[in-house]
């Protein structure tokens, strides 16, 4: 999900889930603010959440959070359906 409602990060955020919805359940979430974001994820067992951020525009990154122990990790946008299928074991 973006960050916040920019649209350059919703564009961004919107373009990463229609690829990943190809071939993984994904859902798209812009309700509310981050802590809120997340919180709704980890209710509904969501096991990765992914954000579009301020430095994805810079770097092409994006923050993949880990449900289970919160840890998050910068990922390369284009590295993202991999990094997942190794994640999920799939």
């Amino acid at each position: 999900f973006p960050l916040q409602k920019d649209e350059k990060l919703v564009s961004v955020a919107r373009e990463l889930y229609t690829g990943l919805k190809k071939r993984h359940v994904v859902e798209y979430d812009n309700v509310g603010n981050i802590g809120k974001m997340y919180r709704r994820q980890d209710e509904i067992g969501t096991p990765y959440c992914i954000t579009v951020d301020y430095q994805t525009l810079e770097d092409d990154t994006v923050t993949l959070r880990e449900r289970d122990s919160m840890k998050q990790e910068r990922v390369k946008k284009h590295e993202m359906e991999r990094v997942l299928r190794e994640k999920l074991l799939i």
